[in-house]
């Protein structure tokens, strides 16, 4: 018999917060829910495990990955960090919903398994949001281009040979800038003497102002590079 001492199982616990018992245990093991109490083979829950699990939710719908919200909820992460993480996620998403790899796959116009090899390759990355993987409409574009590269004669495993060197690259050079603004504009500002909106507020700001600054000077650098090394190749 279920009573207050003991708690409540994790079929009650799904009902109350409206997941599956699947999920739940999914999260136990992602280690996003505290163990509950046992009695021989039996698991008893609370009701922290009730309000863990809204607040889970809450932040899954606000676009925070599962890696982050674990951080989140063990306070691994200062209270100033979750807008910042917040501003992250939302501008890898964008204002559209994730779409499925088959979905991608009937919009450009290409088999999915083609798009699992471009997949492999990091040409195209999955994000996360409200538990799940997937692309973006961004994603889309970027396919649609590749299809374009193919049409104009590229044959397509130098193109995927390529994205991968490209992937390496960019991602230790991507390593080597967040480090720069964690160095230079988050640890500050969470040392700085300032309300934690404050700090929230200022993180966000720098955030935002940096990430178009970045990639326009990336890819400006890129275009340049590239015509200079076409103009040497033709003379």
């Amino acid at each position: 018999m279920e009573t207050a001492t003991r708690g409540i199982r994790v079929e009650e616990l799904a009902r109350r917060a409206d997941v599956s018992v699947d999920t739940i245990r999914f999260y136990q093991k992602r280690r996003l829910l505290p163990a509950p109490a046992r009695q021989g083979r039996i698991a008893w829950y609370g009701d922290e495990h009730v309000e863990r699990l809204a607040h889970i939710r809450e932040l899954q719908r606000q676009g925070f990955s599962l890696a982050v919200i674990r951080r989140l909820v063990d306070g691994d992460l200062d209270d100033a960090d979750a807008p910042l993480a917040a501003a992250v996620a939302g501008a890898q998403l964008g204002d559209a919903g994730l779409l499925s790899i088959e979905e991608v796959a009937a919009r450009v116009g290409v088999p999915a398994a083609l798009l699992e090899a471009v997949a492999r390759e990091r040409l195209i990355v999955a994000v996360e949001r409200d538990g799940r993987r997937g692309y973006t409409t961004a994603d889309v574009e970027v396919l649609r281009a590749g299809l374009r590269l193919l049409e104009a004669g590229f044959p397509l495993p130098e193109l995927l040979a390529l994205a991968r060197r490209h992937h390496d690259s960019t991602r230790a050079i991507a390593a080597d800038a967040v480090e720069m603004f964690d160095e230079h504009v988050r640890r500050p500002l969470l040392e700085a003497d300032l309300a934690d909106d404050d700090r929230a507020e200022h993180l966000v700001a720098a955030f935002e102002t940096l990430l178009p600054t970045v990639t326009a000077l990336v890819a400006n650098h890129f275009r340049r590079v590239l015509l200079d090394v076409a103009e040497e190749h033709l003379r």
